[in-house]
């Protein structure tokens, strides 16, 4: 049966929540507030399409961080796949990082 467009906004809260348990093993800050996930797109089946970049090609959780992050969304109650791409434009930059992620970094 679909998901109606309310479970389906219910279901993306989760996934934010799942992946607020996320975190670059080098930044205090877990990688939604950093701003590394540019999008999560759903469909009425459940599945699950995560667009997200790193802070730099060379990250040296590269290997670590998409995989956590599909795992992670894969393990919530209604998400029938999850698709991880990691993408490079635009270029993260400090600036895509949330308020609450500036003030734990001290960057005001």
């Amino acid at each position: 049966m679909p998901l109606t467009l309310e479970q389906m906004e219910e279901l993306r809260g989760l996934i934010v929540e799942a992946v607020r348990d996320v975190y670059d093993p080098e930044i205090p800050v877990n990688i939604y507030d950093l701003g590394l996930i540019y999008g999560i797109d759903l469909t009425e089946a459940g599945d699950v399409d995560v667009q997200m970049t790193l802070t730099s090609p060379s990250c040296p959780a590269a290997e670590s961080l998409p995989p956590q992050v599909e795992q992670r969304i894969a393990a919530v109650e209604g998400v029938a796949s999850a698709t991880i791409r990691v993408v490079w434009e635009p270029p993260w930059n400090p600036e895509m990082m949330s308020e609450d992620a500036k003030l734990e970094l001290n960057m005001f």
